[in-house]
């Protein structure tokens, strides 16, 4: 019997620094590159190159401005920053490549269901299938305002809102069925208009007639991704979610989400194996283990206390140096933050005994994988192998160092172990994640 084999997603940013807030200050890290299609192009054909599943995105509808009301600690130190819309990149990258899923993060509470369809759509045909939409309801009020609203809704709303965008996308999406082109120039036939149909969907929130001018894709539609955390977040992802990023502390907190929504998807009549649920890794990697404790202790040197409150602060949706006796946490997010965000920092603070400030301080320090590239791919195979989880996405400390060690060292002992593809399998990002 064939090995079970693990999925591989990078996360990527348009800016300086992805998850460890030091990262860009790292000798080994490019800058002026950012702005420049080779940086995408590069990026794409080595993670192709090693066989990644794909990767996607991370992206804000805005500028990080939460922490003492001003961007300044985001702009100044060098915060996660989106210096380019990811829509405009993907296809640079989908032009190097044919096997490397793309992403892009776009949320159902500002934009309409019929631009998402359509934006998702062409990304889709283009890359003859390997588009995957990692689809947020956002966190923070400064979204809102940048869309002409004044604040954000309520999560439960935003969900649901959510839940009538897919409903609205996927009739836009089927609204062509398969071989509809004819294209015969003898009769004067391009397509036929009999396998093209409206969507006509009509929920509370959203309204959209179809139907879409762009036809099928070889995968249908995109992949679905879903990154949300809380009880509702947990039920959308269960019922739309074809890859699942998650945050977790550790092996046991990665278990316990992953048979919560395993457990849900069973209740709404979906296979396991519909969504590879991956949470995030960050690795530092060295010739011996000693060399890279120091690599780490580097890294961690390069971190600003400044901007790792600044960075909590953006992902609890809370200005956490307005926190003092008698204000809450929860007084001060109102509707805003990531409730993955704060599992995480309360799981940190139980385990390692540490008040909040100190977490928030901290963040980042200590929490990669260390070691050499067996090492890494033992921790690897260890909690891929409990069942904690279908993969990982791997985030880098820096970019793109941490990328280029990782394909050329980690990749090539996990497919020894018969952990990790060789080849592709599918043509379409959905096939190569159902292989």
């Amino acid at each position: 019997m064939a090995r079970r084999q693990m999925h591989l997603v990078a996360y990527l940013k348009t800016g300086p620094t992805a998850q460890h807030t030091g990262g860009w200050r790292h000798p080994e890290s490019t800058l002026d590159d950012i702005l420049e299609p080779s940086r995408y192009e590069y990026i794409a054909r080595l993670l192709e190159a090693a066989k990644f599943d794909g990767c996607f995105f991370a992206d804000l509808f805005g500028l990080y401005d939460i922490h003492e009301g001003s961007y300044d600690a985001y702009v100044r130190r060098g915060g996660q920053i989106s210096f380019l819309d990811p829509t405009v990149v993907l296809p640079v990258m989908a032009a190097v490549t044919r096997h490397l899923g793309l992403g892009a993060t776009l949320s159902t509470s500002f934009h309409s269901a019929y631009h998402l369809a359509r934006w998702l759509a062409s990304l889709d045909v283009m890359s003859k299938g390997r588009v995957a939409w990692n689809v947020v309801t956002s966190a923070t009020d400064l979204e809102a305002r940048n869309a002409g609203l004044d604040e954000l809704p309520p999560r439960e709303l935003r969900y649901d809102r959510a839940d009538e965008v897919l409903e609205a996308c996927f009739a836009l999406w089927n609204g062509w069925e398969e071989n509809a082109f004819v294209l015969d120039k003898k009769a004067g036939v391009l397509a036929d208009p009999s396998k093209v149909h409206y969507a006509n969907y009509e929920g509370r929130w959203i309204k959209t007639r179809g139907p879409l001018s762009i036809p099928r894709s070889p995968q249908g539609h995109p992949v679905i991704m879903q990154a949300g955390s809380s009880d509702r977040g947990r039920a959308f992802a269960a019922r739309w979610a074809e890859v699942i990023f998650t945050i977790q502390r550790g092996a046991q907190e990665m278990s316990e989400f992953y048979q919560d929504i395993k457990t849900r998807m069973e209740a709404r009549g979906r296979a396991p194996g519909e969504c590879a649920i991956l949470p995030s890794v960050s690795v530092v990697l060295g010739e011996t283990e000693s060399i890279a404790r120091e690599r780490a202790a580097y890294l961690d040197s390069l971190i600003n206390p400044e901007l790792n409150r600044a960075a909590t602060s953006s992902n609890l949706g809370a200005d956490i140096s307005k926190l003092k006796e008698g204000v809450t946490l929860a007084s001060l997010q109102g509707n805003q933050g990531m409730k993955g965000s704060e599992d995480v920092l309360n799981q940190h603070m139980k385990a390692q005994g540490l008040t909040f400030v100190q977490v928030a301080e901290n963040r980042g320090r200590g929490r990669e994988l260390v070691g050499t590239a067996e090492m890494i791919a033992d921790r690897l195979e260890e909690i891929f192998e409990s069942g904690a989880c279908d993969g990982f996405v791997v985030s880098p400390v820096n970019h793109p160092g941490m990328f280029e060690q990782f394909c050329r060292s980690v990749v090539p002992e996990l497919q020894r172990r018969g952990l990790f593809r060789k080849e592709y399998a599918g043509r379409t990002l959905r096939e190569n994640l159902r292989s």
